[in-house]
């Protein structure tokens, strides 16, 4: 059974989310950890519940998603994985933390292995890989069928949506990827978004003011 921990770190209030199984085996979503005390908790938790991690997986590569990217690395030897078209966004990281006046170490070089169909494997558990565009081009969601969960990244949110005002954004491509890509899941499906509360596919079809 897939069992998901969710974390808000960072002065963004950034979802981090830890997904395991009956294996004991993890998959780091999104490491916002932000400073010492946010590395600690993750950790810490990880450590309790005596978790291998074994792969870090990115949504997208904005910079309150990717805060511990490093520490993961050093912790746990992994690099992010992310759709190939992320990693312009990625190398403009550093720069986009400069100008909030946030300091980032240099995210480990990633791995460009998340493919819009694809899936990915870890324990006893298989997620399938929706590309969804629009906040950033490789906006990738995770999808868990058998547990009804989606883990969305920036794409939808409780009666709202992604931002498209960033470079790179596109407002048209976000709405088709929303409607096309995402409500066609079932309408119990679990919506864990990068930011805020969770939702489902049913409610915000039925009330997000952004798509009804």
């Amino acid at each position: 059974m897939l069992q998901i921990q969710s974390f808000t770190f960072n002065p963004f209030s950034e979802n981090t989310y830890l997904l395991y199984d009956d294996s004991n085996e993890c998959v780091i979503i999104d490491p916002g950890c932000y400073d010492a005390a946010e590395e600690n908790e993750l950790a810490t938790y990880i450590q309790t519940k005596k978790l291998n991690p074994v792969a870090l997986l990115l949504t997208h590569c904005h910079i309150d998603h990717i805060f511990g990217n490093n520490f993961v690395f050093d912790k746990y030897a992994l690099k992010p994985q992310i759709h190939g078209n992320e990693v312009m966004v990625l190398k403009a990281a550093m720069d986009y933390a400069q100008m909030f006046g946030l300091t980032m170490k240099e995210s480990p070089e990633p791995i460009i292995s998340l493919n819009d169909g694809g899936e990915f494997k870890f324990g006893n558990t298989t997620l399938k890989l929706i590309l969804a565009p629009g906040h950033s081009p490789g906006s990738i969601c995770f999808y868990h069928k058998e547990s009804n969960l989606l883990i969305g990244g920036d794409v939808l949110f409780q009666m709202g949506i992604g931002r498209t005002d960033l470079p790179l954004g596109d407002s048209v491509a976000l709405i088709n990827s929303i409607t096309e890509k995402l409500f066609p899941l079932p309408a119990e499906t679990i919506v864990y978004p990068g930011h805020g509360p969770s939702t489902t596919i049913g409610y915000e079809k039925e009330n997000n003011p952004f798509l009804t």
